[in-house]
C-alpha cells in the first residue's frame, strides 16, 4: 500500500541558490507518514493513546534534482520493513510538473511503550496491529 501526499515548496524551505534545502525534506516525510498511518484507519495520537511510540532510529535520503520554490510535488510513503520490533518506510519525491522523481528516502522507527520507552513486541502485545500492518507491508530494498 502506498499513500500519496502533495506538498509545495515554500520559501522558508529554500537555501541561497533557490533549492529546497536537504534538511527540509525530512519533515515532508513525517507529514506523508503522518497520512500513512490515518490512511490505514488511525493517527499517531490514537497509537500513543495505546502506548506505542515510534522513535526514529535510522534516515537516509537520496537526493536527484532540487526542487525550487512554489514547485509542487507528491510524495509517497509506503510501508517497506516490518518486524515485531522495528518497522521502516519509503517515500518518493516527484515533481508534479514533469513526474520527476527528485528525491527518495527511507525512514527506520523502534516500537517502544509509551510509559517506559521500552522496546515492545507488537506481535505479541498488539497482534491485531501487527497483522494489520503485515498485510499492507511493501518489502524494499531501501533507497532507490
Amino acid at each position: 500500500m502506498k499513500t500519496t501526499t502533495l506538498l509545495e515548496v515554500r520559501y522558508a524551505e529554500t537555501d541561497m541558490m533557490g533549492i529546497m534545502h536537504h534538511s527540509r525534506y525530512y519533515p515532508w516525510f513525517e507529514v506523508a507518514r503522518g497520512d500513512f498511518i490515518k490512511q490505514i484507519g488511525m493517527s499517531y495520537s490514537e497509537m500513543e493513546q495505546m502506548g506505542i511510540m515510534l522513535p526514529l532510529i535510522e534516515s537516509g535520503a537520496k537526493y536527484i534534482e532540487g526542487l525550487k520554490y512554489e514547485q509542487k510535488a507528491e510524495v509517497t510513503c509506503s510501508l517497506c520493513e516490518l518486524s515485531a520490533a522495528r518497522c521502516g518506510f519509503a517515500y518518493t519525491v516527484r515533481r508534479l510538473s514533469d513526474g520527476k522523481i527528485t528525491t527518495t528516502g527511507i525512514t527506520r522507527h523502534g516500537f517502544v511503550a509509551a510509559d517506559t520507552f521500552r522496546p515492545i513486541n507488537m506481535k505479541k502485545k498488539y497482534p491485531e496491529l501487527y497483522e494489520k500492518l503485515m498485510s499492507i507491508v511493501e518489502v524494499s530494498g531501501g533507497i532507490e
